[in-house]
């Protein structure tokens, strides 16, 4: 079976105050800066989708909320971070080594400009995002055309990856099946990947305030149909159309948290690589089932239940990928089992020692 890999990845930084960058404090132009000194690949976008707005040009684009005057033309983009995209790869490495190499290249130009990447999956201060000056008429009916649209409040001030895997040989009924399996199975393998303990300027109750609110309201996993027919009308989406012919039989897999160790992207992309191979799990759902997910957030691989299935669905995975040399990057994830411990465990640690957010997320990447 071919399978094809890519990663999106949002940055999150400090300012040259080190103040937390988001929306607040920090303009288009602020994040543009960045962006413009950085390379632009003549191929990419037949991979990588540019948009409307051509805010998408590169492998790194401002993450945002675009603002509209009353018509489709672009105004301006309320900024959150910077989002690094891949290409395209038939190799998990590939990809891990494409997004290491993107990412030293943003740091090393957005130190140079007063900006430093930080590790967080929800913004520390910000409990959701108000647009400043409100919605206009146009925008309020863009917003409801798109029901996932509605819930910028939410992405605005959480930060997280999309694993992106294809299965170019797999008919797209099968493919669909496997988004309603990654939905089902979400709420036990995402503690491998939290990075949220903080919350409205302080710790949070839990290990992942992200997975606390996004979930159930924003998609686990999403796959890219080329036919209107094969859309399942969902809250939130599970399937979604094709913009490129790159796109067609993706999944996306969007409920993780962020990770500044790569290592775990790849650990994660292998073990979704398994589910996707393993026939044993018979689980499936089309919309994410949001109180397991908030029991997860709260209490990761400390809750019984959420441990006992993780390691059940780690050993599918193992089994599914057999002599694959893939099966050597699932070992972190083992360890974190084993330890019952994640990057949030980490954090907190950090925090409670120098007492400052700031300080603590200073100590990641």
């Amino acid at each position: 079976m071919v399978f094809l890999f890519g990663i999106e990845h949002e940055v999150a930084f400090l300012n040259r105050e080190g103040k937390f960058a988001d929306f607040t404090c920090t303009k288009f132009a602020d994040f543009a800066q960045i962006i413009d000194k950085l390379p632009i690949y003549a191929d990419d976008h037949l991979q990588l989708r540019v948009g409307d707005a051509g805010i998408r040009t590169k492998r790194w684009y401002i993450e945002g909320f675009e603002r509209f005057a009353d018509s489709d033309k672009v105004i301006d983009c309320t900024s959150k971070g910077i989002e690094i995209r891949t290409t395209i790869h038939s190799h998990i490495q590939g990809a891990i080594q494409e997004l290491s190499a993107s990412f030293d290249l943003l740091r090393e130009v957005a130190v140079e400009l007063g900006f430093s990447p930080v590790l967080t999956s929800f913004n520390p201060y910000k409990t959701a995002f108000e647009p400043n000056p409100p919605l206009n008429e146009y925008e309020i009916q863009q917003l409801q055309a798109y029901p996932d649209e509605q819930t910028a409040y939410i992405y605005m001030v959480s930060y997280g990856p999309d694993l992106n895997i294809s299965v170019p040989d797999l008919p797209i009924e099968q493919v669909i099946d496997i988004g309603k399996k990654l939905t089902y199975y979400s709420p036990y393998i995402v503690p491998f990947s939290y990075s949220s303990p903080f919350y409205n300027g302080t710790l949070w109750q839990g290990l992942s305030v992200r997975t606390f609110i996004r979930t159930g309201k924003r998609s686990a996993a999403l796959v890219f149909v080329p036919e209107e027919e094969q859309l399942i009308k969902s809250v939130p989406s599970l399937t979604k159309i094709a913009r490129l012919p790159a796109e067609i039989g993706r999944i996306e897999f969007k409920a993780f948290d962020s990770c500044d160790d790569f290592s775990i992207y790849a650990a994660l992309l292998a073990l979704l690589k398994g589910l996707i191979l393993d026939e044993s799990l018979i689980g499936r759902a089309i919309t994410p089932d949001a109180s397991l997910h908030q029991i997860s957030a709260k209490e990761g691989f400390g809750n019984e239940d959420i441990l006992m299935n993780a390691r059940e669905i780690l050993q599918a995975a193992e089994v599914a990928l057999g002599d694959d040399p893939d099966i050597k990057l699932l070992t972190p994830l083992k360890l974190m089992l084993e330890q019952r411990r994640t990057k949030s465990h980490e954090l907190i640690e950090v925090f409670q020692r120098l007492g400052s957010i700031e300080d603590a997320l200073k100590q990641t990447y």
